[in-house]
């Protein structure tokens, strides 16, 4: 009986050796959930001479500043001063240049001042728009807190926090959560955190200039309208880099509060210093064309990956990067297990890894994408490499943060092109960076998707009144403008689905109590909602597994589907084989071949921002000034062009910010159209269509359409006669005219293909479409049925159904970009036209000629034709050069 220690004999031994088993096994899930606990809590042994928060003063972080070695940089103790003043704010300074202690302690300093709620409150929560961020924060806050103040916790709460770690969140709300907007949003599904929600007094958003442009962004903005009006005494302040508006993102973030508090905008210059170079090759196409991805400067990458301690290389696309990292591994085998790659698609286990080698130091170099564009804190890194044009101003200084990433550190980044024009692109780039003409964001406008979201959100947490939440939400700057009509008709769709679908209960999601609340009536509804709580959709993808166990990452399902059992492709830095897919799941094996199908992501081409092109066009005029004239360019970049813009002359005519060059060429292949606005190439997609559409309404015909980021090409069977259109200028052509441009936009473009893809996303957001259930996700084509027969069914029975109204809206401003096409047709009708009859392509209709040649059948590589085309042209060149 020595066994049963501590238990008495008799019948009932069993039963109570039972008993002592289940305590046992509570014991155990307690101490999991403590180490749980602890694993999210960031409470480090405190230094002895900490005090409690109330004690907290400026001296003290100005001592603790000394004591570091540093000097309070003056935008630092502005937004202090600030903090202590009451006021909201943004801070706006580069990457690297102390922006977080700068309002965390700014933070500490008001709440010191401010009485400690009774029992445990969260009074600081931190925002951020990614989970790797959102975990770096968490260390960096906890840090300076446990050396200034000893009384205070910092907890972090994503979507990747377990269910045990949330449940001692609850329970024992820390005094500072860093936490996503979407894990924000989802604690108002919850009744159960409106009490300490009502005792938040600081809300910072850091990075919000990536989410002011977005819908996440609008979610953000609801939920501080909700939080002001818990508690008006609330504080919020942003954090951002590289914003052109920068007064309008401020009046954004701080719409709801404006009532409440005085806003401040706090500029942090420092003199940091930002070098942005190009490579340079020896030698340059005269004939440019895209696609070549780079990989003709891999060894001048690989160079400096070994002169560097530390390097990233940054790609525009996912299928890039694994390009990229495949080759620098081929040339030179020995940076295995030091070189890395890094994407959004790559399974967090390996994202993770890669970020904390870039910390530590163990890794020489990583090829990433955007995923490591925001500031997580990498402070060994050298070199940044761009491969590629970066498309944008805001996009390149944030890249070019990644490295020296601490005040007083020199960043730079150097431009590496994949073809000669982008050269032109990175002169441009570091010219618009030098005179900060930096892309501005805005807001989303009144999207009704999220709103039906948000109605759904509040009436499964605390319910809502109508009136109430209509006031509530109208104190955003996204819904200032929302009419009662619109408010109104979202809550009869989640109330009764609307005109369509009021006979399927599952669409009824709020009801009406007798207290005049709505709130969720069934449990299945709620938890449907939960997990369907966000902005953010992509298309539907497939978990990429070994056969042995272990996941490797996300891939799209449409890629997949295209290969069978026995296909390779790369994916992760490795060549893998397809063994089999089941439950949206490929299963893989390593694959004994070196090359592979690479996979396309959906995305893929950024189009040129709006500053970057008019820089880029101001390039080519310094560029024809000094050539016309017979002197060399002065930046080293056009320098280095010389030959290829001299030969553009020659032929035809260098665009420029006062002339439109418009080419016309004959061939055998029929009459070419080359037109230059230098818009993008998202705007041109849509110019191009209007031109072919207005031009065919006089004289039918049929055109072919091809598009770059400079210009576009129409090409026809039969003759067109341009001149006719041209002959009383610019601004008097019908061609370039805004009159009725909506209505011949929608005419001349398959509007509502637009509409139905951009719906697909408005469905899911609106929680018309449930992806799923965790491990029984739903595939994309089940996914685009359901969105696609929903966009049927409102169209032929719920006309009036705004969310139909909204997708339209969206096709035009977010596929087309219909106000940036409205201010190009505009800058268009002020220009000069040059128009130039030329008889063979020139340098700059080249890469127009191949972008229209990739979509055609052939049966030779399109490299060996493109060849034999740059031969030809060359031989006329050097005639010419003669």
């Amino acid at each position: 009986m020595s066994e049963f220690r501590g238990i008495p004999p008799g019948p009932n031994v069993g039963t109570q050796l039972k008993a002592l088993r289940r305590k046992k096994k509570a014991a155990d899930k307690s101490a999991a959930l403590q180490e749980s606990t602890q694993q999210v809590l960031y409470a480090p042994a405190l230094p002895m001479n900490t005090a409690p928060l109330s004690e907290l003063t400026l001296a003290n972080v100005q001592a603790w500043f000394r004591a570091q070695g540093w000097e309070p940089f003056e935008y630092q103790t502005q937004v202090w001063q600030a903090f202590q003043n009451g006021h909201s704010g943004l801070l706006h300074a580069t990457t690297g240049a102390g922006k977080t202690l700068a309002v965390w302690l700014g933070a500490l300093l008001r709440l010191a001042q401010l009485p400690r709620p009774r029992g445990a409150a969260t009074q600081i929560m931190w925002i951020t728009p990614m989970r790797a961020l959102a975990a770096d924060s968490t260390k960096a806050l906890q840090k300076s807190l446990a050396a200034l103040v000893g009384d205070c916790s910092v907890a972090l709460q994503t979507g990747d926090t377990d269910s045990a770690a949330r449940a001692a969140i609850l329970r024992k709300p820390p005094f500072a959560l860093v936490t996503t907007p979407e894990s924000l949003t989802l604690m108002f599904t919850r009744a159960s955190s409106q009490p300490n929600l009502s005792k938040l007094q600081v809300l910072v958003v850091d990075e919000w200039h990536e989410l002011i442009g977005n819908k996440r962004g609008v979610q953000l903005q609801l939920a501080i309208a909700r939080l002001a009006r818990i508690n008006p005494g609330l504080q919020v302040w942003g954090l951002s880099a590289t914003l052109g508006n920068l007064q309008v993102a401020t009046d954004v973030l701080l719409w709801p509060v404006r009532q409440h508090r005085k806003s401040t905008l706090v500029q942090g210059k420092l003199p940091k210093q930002l070098i942005i170079d190009s490579l340079i090759p020896d030698t340059f196409e005269r004939f440019p064309w895209g696609g070549h991805l780079g990989l003709n400067q891999l060894e001048f990458v690989a160079r400096e990956i070994d002169q560097s301690a530390s390097t990233l290389i940054f790609t525009n696309t996912r299928s890039q990067a694994e390009i990229w990292y495949q080759a620098l591994l081929e040339a030179r085998p020995d940076y295995a297990g030091a070189l890395a790659l890094h994407h959004g698609s790559l399974d967090k286990t390996v994202r993770d890894w890669v970020e904390q080698g870039l910390k530590s130091g163990s890794l020489k170099a990583v090829v990433c994408t955007s995923s490591l564009d925001l500031g997580v804190d990498f402070l060994p890194v050298e070199r940044v490499i761009q491969i590629g044009s970066p498309k944008g101003v805001a996009r390149l200084l944030q890249r070019a943060g990644r490295s020296g990433h601490a005040p007083g550190r020199p960043s730079r980044i150097t431009v590496v092109p994949t073809h000669a024009l982008e050269l032109v692109e990175a002169a441009a780039a570091r010219y618009a960076a030098e005179h900060k003409q930096i892309e501005s964001r805005f807001s989303p406008q009144a999207p009704l998707d999220v709103l039906v979201q948000h109605l759904v959100t509040i009436a499964m947490g605390s319910g809502f009144k109508p009136d109430e939440l209509f006031s509530e939400v109208r104190t955003t700057n996204a819904y200032a403008n929302l009419t009662r009509a619109q408010f109104d008709w979202a809550l009869a769709f989640v109330e009764k689905g609307g005109e369509s679908l009021a006979a399927y209960p599952d669409y009824q999601r709020v009801a009406a109590g007798d207290d005049g609340i709505y709130r969720v009536p069934r449990r299945d509804i709620a938890r449907r909602h939960a997990m369907s709580v966000g902005t953010i959709v992509s298309d539907a993808a497939m978990q990429v597994a070994w056969m042995t166990g272990g996941r490797l990452g996300t891939i799209e399902e449409g890629f997949i589907a295209r290969l069978k059992t026995g296909d390779c492709f790369s994916f992760a830095g490795r060549v893998l084989e397809l063994v089999k897919v089941r439950d949206m799941t490929a299963y893989v094996r390593k694959a004994n071949r070196k090359k592979a199908t690479v996979p396309q992501w959906q995305g893929g081409k950024m189009p040129l921002s709006s500053e970057l092109a008019h820089a880029s066009l101001q390039m080519l005029e310094l560029a024809h000034q000094a050539i016309s004239i017979g002197k060399k360019p002065a930046l080293p970049e056009l320098r280095a062009l010389e030959s290829l813009l001299a030969l553009q002359m020659r032929w035809s005519a260098l665009p420029n910010t006062v002339n439109l060059l418009v080419e016309e060429l004959h061939s055998k292949e029929g009459h070419h159209l080359f037109v230059y606005p230098f818009e993008g190439r998202t705007v041109h997609i849509g110019l191009a269509s209007l031109l072919a559409w207005r031009a065919s309404r006089h004289k039918p015909g049929t055109f072919s359409i091809a598009m770059n980021d400079y210009g576009f090409e129409l090409l026809s069977a039969e003759p067109i006669n341009w001149h006719e259109w041209f002959k009383d200028g610019l601004s008097e052509s019908a061609l370039f005219s805004t009159e009725n441009l909506f209505e011949d936009v929608l005419a001349c473009l398959n509007a509502s293909e637009l509409a139905q893809r951009r719906f697909r996303e408005i469905a899911r957001i609106a929680g018309l479409v449930f992806q799923g259930y965790p491990g029984a996700g739903k595939s994309a084509k089940q996914l685009q049925a359901s969105s696609g027969l929903f966009f049927e069914v409102f169209r032929k029975y719920d006309q009036g159904n705004l969310l139909l109204e909204q997708a339209q809206r969206e096709a035009l401003e977010q596929e087309l970009d219909l106000a940036r096409m409205v201010q190009a047709l505009n800058s268009i009708q002020s220009k000069t036209l040059v128009y130039q009859s030329i008889d063979k392509p020139s340098p700059f209709a080249f890469p127009l000629l191949i972008e229209r040649l990739r979509e055609t059948v052939s049966t030779e590589k399109l490299s060996d034709r493109v060849a034999r085309m740059v031969a030809q042209l060359e031989a006329a060149a050097m005639r010419t050069d003669a």
